[in-house]
């Protein structure tokens, strides 16, 4: 008897439709099944309702039914739990994702006899202290991000790396991301593209009013911590999570988390070609292309084209 998560996306049917398939299969099966309680009484699963905090305890995989914000929420009950986490894309992006709904039926025996690899990524610890609150702690997949509330002001952020001063920013904001929240909010800002196969901490200044408004790469073990200055409110957001806003003398640190996310696969992605399909980068016949005179360009083309260059 297996104890299995399930995580289905708020608003979606085809998330709640395939969530009652799952339980159908599970159950069928002697496996208990869960639902963390803030989703299943807004989905209709009340039934498999547990505490969000009980959630992870004890459980032998959880499928995640929705795009890659179902994902991250997912993540975020379970990583510290080391429990494996499929996700399956009923949703716009699916990046993190493994398969699709329509693939699940066949990808089922091989779930049910744990036939299938495990790719972990790194996380971030995110820990928040106030002058005048409790503190508290957050993990991300992505990134943490800190920014200003109101348009037509910056927000200052003082920054030090393992307790040294480095740079105050006067900003839109600060981005703390993972290899893997490089190519989410940390790339619309300009920052590297790194491998998730890599351990590492990206620190991406959002415009910066300064010279220096490069982006930084760190080492898995330094420390990153942001102090909100000069009495202009930040707003904390975790994984695309508004936890709330951070007044003057407020600060996150951020670290390496101590556990990593653990991602079902069934085949093996190339993060490289996932890259060249998301931007939509041309193959190795542009670079033919580039290479030739203007008249061979439009005889190729015409080729192509079934066409007969040498026609009209």
């Amino acid at each position: 008897m297996a104890e299995i998560g399930i995580v289905p996306h708020l608003l979606r049917r085809q998330a709640n439709d395939l969530a009652r398939e799952l339980i159908t299969v599970f159950e069928g099966r002697g496996d208990r099944v869960r639902v963390p309680s803030t989703d299943a009484h807004r989905t209709g699963l009340a039934r498999w309702a547990v505490p969000d905090q009980d959630f992870g305890a004890g459980l032998s995989l959880a499928c995640s039914l929705g795009g890659d914000g179902t994902m991250l929420h997912t993540i975020e009950l379970v990583a510290t739990h080391d429990v494996p986490v499929l996700g399956v894309n009923v949703g716009h992006l699916g990046y993190l994702t493994a398969a699709l709904p329509e693939e699940l039926p066949g990808l089922l025996p091989r779930l049910l006899a744990n036939d299938f690899a495990i790719d972990e990524r790194m996380t971030l610890l995110v820990d928040v202290t106030t002058p005048d609150g409790p503190d508290q702690s957050y993990l991300a997949l992505n990134e943490a991000v800190l920014e200003k509330r109101t348009s037509g002001h910056t927000v200052r952020l003082g920054v030090r790396f393992n307790d040294e001063f480095f740079i105050n920013y006067a900003a839109d904001g600060l981005i703390v991301a993972t290899p893997t929240g490089s190519t989410a909010y940390a790339l619309s800002a300009r920052g590297p593209i790194v491998s998730p196969r890599l351990s590492a901490i990206v620190v991406v200044p959002v415009s910066p009013h300064t010279l220096f408004d490069r982006a930084l790469v760190l080492g898995p073990q330094e420390r990153v911590r942001v102090e909100v200055l000069d009495g202009r409110n930040a707003v904390l957001f975790v994984d695309g999570r508004d936890c709330g806003s951070l007044s003057e003398g407020s600060a996150i640190s951020c670290t390496a988390g101590s556990h990593p996310a653990r991602l079902v696969r069934f085949a093996d992605r190339d993060f490289h070609q996932i890259l060249k399909a998301k931007f939509g980068l041309p193959g190795p016949e542009a670079d033919r292309r580039w290479a030739l005179a203007p008249n061979d360009v439009e005889a190729a083309e015409a080729a192509e084209a079934g066409e007969d260059p040498s026609a009209g």
